[in-house]
């Protein structure tokens, strides 16, 4: 089977999203092809969309943007519809992991939705998805395999998506939060997270919090 694995993420650097497709593919057996595909460091041409209208799986990983796809990604969808309504040649499947800054997956909803729509449009088959929340959390915890402590649901949900991607199926989307109560990712978030990158940006605590006059 012909995975391609697309980074749909707007980073030009170290993204969640790759993160997340890292943790992911260990999942998915040996046996399987697997094509990467980043889409923010350069536009995919006509050959490349060629490319993906002849694999088995269409694998998205992208970050939550407004409540729905970030506009590059959903860009290339829109061009890449075309090619595969001329080019498809399998019966394609579409899976995907979203994740977001919230604390709660389930803010994941809407993206999921227009994925599926996208399939309906494209004459495709929508499989599933996994959606985290806590999405910015991942760069604090490169050493934490999938499946132990803030990411055991993670790790369940990843385990089940690749079943589902292997055996080709369509199965419920899976919408989760860490295993970590939501004070304390509120605290290490803040603390770790936004204060830092204000102080590199040369603010101060009470520079995020002032009202703008």
């Amino acid at each position: 089977m012909t995975i391609a694995m697309i980074n749909g993420s707007p980073k030009l650097g170290k993204s969640n999203s790759e993160e997340m497709l890292n943790r992911f593919e260990p999942f998915i057996n040996s046996e399987h092809k697997i094509t990467h595909y980043n889409i923010n460091k350069k536009p995919l041409n006509g050959e490349q969309y060629k490319e993906l209208c002849r694999m088995d799986v269409l694998f998205f990983a992208f970050p939550l943007y407004i409540d729905a796809i970030p506009t590059h990604l959903f860009r290339m969808m829109v061009e890449f519809e075309d090619y595969l309504k001329q080019n498809k040649k399998n019966d394609i499947f579409v899976y995907a992991i979203i994740n977001n800054g919230f604390y709660e997956g389930c803010q994941n909803y809407v993206a999921v939705e227009i994925l599926k729509n996208w399939c309906k449009r494209c004459g495709i088959n929508f499989g599933m998805a996994i959606c985290t929340g806590a999405g910015e959390m991942m760069a604090f915890m490169e050493k934490v395999p999938a499946g132990r402590g803030p990411l055991k649901n993670l790790g369940n949900a990843m385990k089940a998506l690749a079943d589902c991607v292997q055996q080709r199926n369509s199965e419920e989307s899976i919408l989760f939060s860490p295993n970590l109560p939501r004070f304390m990712w509120r605290f290490t978030g803040t603390h770790f997270f936004w204060n830092k990158i204000a102080k590199k940006n040369g603010l101060n605590k009470r520079d995020i919090v002032a009202k703008v006059k």
